[in-house]
Parts: structure tokens; sequence; C-alpha cells
């Protein structure tokens, strides 16, 4: 799904004093790519995941790991990675963070164990998360302010291409037989190509060489003029908590739920408390915290996070159980899955465009998105329920619809209701938690949904119809469920200042 936040993730100052670019548009094209590689990787694995599990002989708990870790990282640094580009040099960043990305998508792609397609997909999400804030950074340096909303919907074009193109391009690659075309390639690395799932990890080399080149060239150098240094104690306190949380919900059903899964959870509880301590003590000293927890305490902002996390936790783990079923239930090859996300996918667009010209209608918008999601999945279920082993995967293009024109109404006019609501000197730290909330969400989700689907599925063998649909059902009372709450909570969030009484 698309999905960004509309304001700078940074706590300083947006105006910077840097020489304007030669060509803006053309340095903001490059560093667009980056935006588009940073979304790519977490929806083109998701199609990839029966074959990497098939491929590695990984555990369902593995492959969780290898989608939760990236988003995981992804969203501890997003903020710090924001931060060091306005202390460091934006551009700096945007490279190194972009060499990180590139190289650790080729240890993705020659891991020969699940335990190293993991570790690889941590440093992958680090990558990511250096480069991607400082596109926003470069947006507000680069381009003119009058100009400023068309870069944004350009943004917003890319973010949407990347999430459409993940599941078909994944689809087209696995589908795609490169053994016979391995070249110098498969004589270098034996078996590099001959593993279906490989190349998704491949496509990221030669486009991220090609955009370091282009970046070094005509992408331009710009710091904040006051940029405070990175809150690392806070950092620290916050990668523990959220590795804390994630983990043993990946991990525990495999391994029974043993004692370490619950003080593991419970060691996330006090590592938040912690990090609550942390934060004020770096605020009280002067220094710049990586949240400012006055922030959490404005009704208008606590609702909005927690929307926002909800949000992206029922898009991802609705996006993993679908393809797990329409893979390794329904017997559909990658690229046929893929296809199958079309309907949602036009339909998303569709409600994306209307939604941004509804914005006179403010909080109902939001609020006939969340309805209109939660009807689909219950569309769904009882679909597949009704259905039972007589299941085709383009019987649910109706409900698919359904989701995509709830979610198209309520994700792309969502970030900026909540932000609307932030004062001007807050705004860059808001939208940067709420970028990191995104993240966060769709991690925890794909944990979760992960222990209700595979506990329905049990021992189940591949192409057991009416067990995956079983599996299915189950999980999807996670996303229902998700849904009714987000449509609780939407009365809740201020309506826009446009539509206010004045």
């Amino acid at each position: 799904m698309r999905h960004f936040p509309l304001a700078l993730p940074s706590t300083e100052q947006q105006a910077t004093p840097t020489p304007p670019a030669a060509a803006p548009w053309r340095a903001l094209t490059v560093v667009l790519v980056g935006a588009f590689m940073a979304v790519l990787d977490t929806f083109i694995v998701l199609v990839a995941a029966p074959a990497i599990q098939a491929g590695l002989h990984a555990s369902d708990a593995d492959i969780q790991l290898v989608l939760a870790g990236y988003q995981l990282t992804y969203a501890i640094a997003l903020i710090a990675g924001a931060r060091l580009g306005d202390r460091y040099g934006r551009k700096r960043l945007f490279l190194t963070g972009m060499a990180l990305f590139t190289l650790s998508s080729v240890a993705c792609a020659l891991a020969p164990d699940p335990g190293s397609l993991i570790a690889a997909r941590l440093v992958q999400g680090l990558g990511a998360a250096a480069m991607f804030p400082q596109v926003f950074a470069m947006i507000q340096v680069l381009i003119p302010a009058g100009q400023r909303p068309r870069a944004f919907g350009a943004l917003g074009a890319v973010i949407g291409m990347a999430t459409i193109a993940g599941q078909l391009l994944g689809g087209v690659l696995i589908a795609t037989d490169f053994s016979a075309a391995g070249g110098l390639l498969g004589a270098l690395v034996p078996d590099a190509v001959g593993s279906s799932w490989r190349p998704v990890f491949w496509v990221n080399l030669p486009i991220g060489l090609a955009t370091l080149l282009l970046a070094a060239r005509f992408v331009p150098e710009s710091r904040a003029p006051e940029a405070r240094r990175l809150d690392l104690p806070g950092a620290v306190v916050l990668t523990a908590a959220l590795f804390l949380l994630v983990v043993p919900l990946v991990e525990g059903r495999t391994y029974g739920w043993p004692l370490w899964t619950w003080l593991s959870l419970a060691g996330s509880a006090l590592a938040c408390a912690a990090f609550a301590v942390v934060e004020r003590r770096v605020d009280a000293s002067g220094g710049t915290p990586l949240v400012r927890l006055r922030l959490l305490r404005e009704r208008p902002f606590a609702v909005g996070m927690a929307l926002v996390v909800l949000t992206y936790a029922g898009i991802n783990s609705f996006f993993l159980i679908l393809s797990l079923t329409l893979q390794d239930g329904l017997g559909m090859d990658a690229l046929g899955a893929g296809l199958v996300y079309t309907p949602l996918a036009v339909a998303f667009f569709a409600a994306s465009l209307v939604a941004g010209r509804l914005t006179r209608f403010g909080r109902r918008v939001l609020q006939a998105g969340g309805l209109i999601g939660g009807l689909g999945y219950l569309a769904t279920i009882v679909l597949v329920m009704h259905a039972g082993s007589a299941l085709t995967a383009w019987s649910l293009a109706p409900t698919l619809v359904l989701i995509g024109v709830g979610n198209g109404l309520l994700v792309t006019p969502l970030l900026n209701a909540v932000l609307s609501n932030v004062g001007p000197k807050e705004v860059g730290m808001a939208s940067g938690v709420l970028s990191t909330g995104q993240q966060v969400g769709g991690a925890v989700g794909v944990a979760l949904v992960g222990v209700l689907y595979y506990n329905a599925l049990g021992g189940a063998a591949h192409h057991d119809i009416r067990a995956y649909n079983h599996a299915l059902t189950s999980a999807l009372l996670f996303n229902l469920a998700l849904a009714a709450t987000v449509s609780t909570l939407l009365p809740l969030l201020p309506d826009s200042p446009s539509r206010r009484p004045k």
C-alpha cells in the first residue's frame, strides 16, 4: 500500500542554506529511486516468501523473521537516519544507505541458509532507513516552495508504484528461469541464479549501482544549520524493546512457548518504560530526544499514532496470509499470485485519487475507508468459508476490490489528517514517529498473524485447500478485528482544521 509521511521526518528546521541544484528535478528523480527500492523490498519478499521457504528449507518462524526483521531495523533506524543526515550531510547518508542496501541485497541473494538471509535482511533495513528520510529532506532543500506539493505527489506515485511492482515483479522474477542464462554470474556463484527466489534480491544490484553513480554526480550536499547530536541511548533502548517484543511472537509457536518467550515479552514492557525515562531525561537536559513524549500525551496525536500502527499491521499481515494461501494452498505460481493482487491495486489507486479530491469532507472520508475495508475482510471470510475446497483465486476479486477501495480512502489521507493537528515546530519529529509507527505496525502485524495462521494450519500438507482456507479465515478474523478497532478510533481523531467551525 502507499505509505509515506507528508513532512520531513527530522527534528531540525527544514530550511537549510544550501546552493540550489542546477537541475533540482533531476536530482530528486535520482533519490526517488531510493524510496522506490526501500518500499519495493517490503512487498517483493511477501510474494517470494513461499519460494524462499521451499528453497532454503526454512521454518515458518524463519520466514516471519525474513519479513519482519527488515521492517524492524527500518523502523528503529528511521528517525536516527534523518538526524544523521541533518548532521553529517543528506547526500552522504543517502549514498551510505544505498551502498549498504545494495551490498546487503547481494548478501540476501547469496544466503546459503535462513539465518544468513535473516541477518542480511536486518542490515538491508538499516540501509533503507539511512537513505529514505533524505528524500523528504531533499524535497525541502532542492525544490522551490511552490513546487513542493508536486514533488510530494511524485513521491507518493513512486511509493504506490513500488507497492504494486513488488507484487508483480516478484512473481515475474520467480517464474522466469534464469538458470539457462546465468552467464558469468552463474559461473562465479554456483546456484546464485538456480534458486527461483534469488533474483528478487539480485535485481537491486544494477539499480543500486546506477543510483550510486548518478547520485554522486547530480545530487548536491546539504546539512541542517543547527543539527543536534543523535539520541544514542534512546535508540539503543528502543531497539531492545522492539526486538524483545517481536522475536518471541515469531519464535514462540515453533518452540512451544517456553519460559524465555514470556520473559522476553515482559522485558519488552520494561524496556518501553525505560525508553520513556531516557527520553524525558534527554529532553530535560536540553537535548533532542528521538520522541518528545509530550506528543504522545496529546490525544489527537496519540489516537493518530494508534491508527497508523493498526492500519499498517492489517495491510502487511493481509498480504502475507493471502500470498501463502494462493501459492501453498491453491498451488498458484508466484506470478499468478502477484496478478491476483491487481484488482486490489487498481481499486486502491482509484480510491486514492478520489480521496485527494474529497478533503472538504474531512474525517468522513477516513471513516468511509475504514468501514469499506472492514466489510472487505468480512466478505472475504464469508466467501472463503462458503466456497470450501472449491475456492479459486479469482473468486476473491470482488472482495479484494472492497479492501483496495477501503485502504485507498483511509491510508492516503490518514497521515495528513494526523499531522494537521500537530504544531509547526513538532511536525518534523511527528512525521518521523509516524513513519516509524508504519514499519513497527507492519512488523508486529506479520508476527501476530503468523501465530494465528500457522496455528490454524497445523501440519497440513501443501495444496490442502480446506486446511489453508481454515487458516486464512482464522487469520482474517485478526484483520477484521483491526479494521473494527480502526473504525472505533476514527471518531476520536479531530477533524482537519479546514473542517472545524470558525
